[in-house]
């Protein structure tokens, strides 16, 4: 996995973070669950890219 990857989906996950956070504190259910939904994407995406890496040794 390149570096620029590994920060995209790194922003993501952290993106997402901060959208739930300040959905909560704002009681902005759609924003909360959009930043959960770029949390799990986020995630997601490092999984897959982490395969590519193990089967491309």
């Amino acid at each position: 996995m390149s570096v620029g990857d590994k920060a995209k989906d790194f922003v993501q996950k952290a993106a997402g973070h901060a959208e739930e956070f300040v959905g909560k504190k704002t009681d902005d259910d759609e924003l909360k669950h959009q930043g959960q939904k770029d949390q799990v994407m986020g995630e997601a995406r490092k999984k897959t890219e982490d395969v590519k890496d193990e089967l491309g040794k």
